[in-house]
């Protein structure tokens, strides 16, 4: 599963959401989904965006955790 550390970014950064979509550009239900980790899918201008509001690189944004109920294919 992919984990969303947007969250995390924002509380190190003192940022609400309306602050993230001002600042970047991004509708402010595309930040609240991020936020609440029900995206089911995100852009690229997104991620890019994102990466540039908080200067940090995609891993820094999104991380691949292996879901243990997983079924190897």
């Amino acid at each position: 599963m992919i984990k969303c550390h947007l969250s995390r970014l924002m509380g190190e950064h003192k940022l609400r959401i309306a602050d993230v979509a001002e600042r970047s550009g991004l509708n402010r239900s595309t930040v609240s989904l991020l936020y609440k980790e029900t995206a089911v899918r995100v852009d690229m201008d997104t991620m890019d965006k994102l990466c540039k509001l908080f200067q940090c690189g995609v891993g820094d944004v999104f991380e691949y955790i292996e879901d243990p109920e997983s079924h190897n294919y």
